[in-house]
């Protein structure tokens, strides 16, 4: 199977995340971050930069139907499960739109549910329409292949780590699993703003916690590659896919290029 972009610790895919996931060999990825489509663009409104703006995301955030969107998160859930090392561990998040489907999906297949994380925004977009509280989080699982598994969690980095991006940091305690981080920095938009586009403190976070120095870290919806940005800066290696040729070309390749030449530097 061919690259789309290939350089050094980086390999992005262009294409159907199952068909992709299907052709990379058995037990090979130390870690996946998986940032599904929520199925949350059905023409209502939102707000961005104080104004009132679509929440529509694009065509492959549009539900196909209940039946059809659990399908979908069944295949590429049970593809990832095929591709991830025994010790190795997923992440999925998402918001109500999705994450319980994902959740049932897991259990279905028998993996183990180690956290669900409450990812809280305090920077979050305030709700227009006043008839509802404003929603400020999104919900993270994190799960391994099965019970037995050894999973991989670096507990002294999660408890003494430096992670500024906390509102609220309280030295050498353990690491609660409410966590509150901002949305992404505007430095992390150079190249453009992907419409779900994750703040690189969250993946430092997750990929600190759950692999080592040289894992391969993988993200099958990798859009703007947060979470390759994340992977070099730590050291891993990564790979990404993605059925947008835009994303890839004007956010990933030129995110994740930046930060091959940073390291090169140092």
């Amino acid at each position: 199977m061919d690259a789309y972009f290939k350089e050094n610790k980086v390999r992005l895919y262009l294409g159907n995340v199952v068909d992709t996931l299907n052709q990379l060999p058995d037990e090979s990825i130390d870690l996946i971050f998986a940032d599904p489509p929520y199925n949350l663009s059905n023409e209502g409104f939102t707000c961005h930069a104080g104004k009132r703006v679509s929440v529509n995301k694009g065509k492959w955030d549009k539900s196909q139907g209940i039946d059809a969107d659990l399908q979908f998160h069944e295949a590429w859930i049970k593809a990832c499960k095929r591709v991830l090392k025994p010790n190795g561990s997923l992440w999925i998040s998402g918001t109500y739109h999705s994450i319980y489907t994902c959740g049932y999906v897991i259990q279905k297949q028998g993996w183990h549910i180690i956290n669900d994380i409450c990812w809280y925004k305090p920077n979050a977009a305030p709700n227009l329409s006043c008839r509802m509280f404003t929603a400020s989080h999104e919900t993270l699982l994190w799960v391994r292949k099965d019970k037995k598994a050894k999973h991989i969690f670096n507990y002294e980095a999660m408890k003494y780590g430096d992670f500024p991006s906390d509102v609220i940091k309280k030295p050498e305690k353990q690491m609660r699993s409410i966590w509150a981080i901002g949305t992404p920095k505007n430095g992390e938009k150079k190249h453009g703003k992907h419409p779900t586009q994750k703040p690189e403190a969250l993946l430092d976070r997750i990929i600190v916690a759950s692999s080592n120095t040289g894992d391969i870290v993988l993200d099958p919806f990798c859009g703007s590659a947060t979470t390759g940005v994340s992977a070099l800066r730590h050291n891993r290696q990564f790979i990404g896919i993605d059925l947008e040729q835009e994303y890839l070309d004007n956010l990933a390749i030129p995110r994740l290029s930046d930060m091959l030449n940073k390291n090169q530097s140092n």
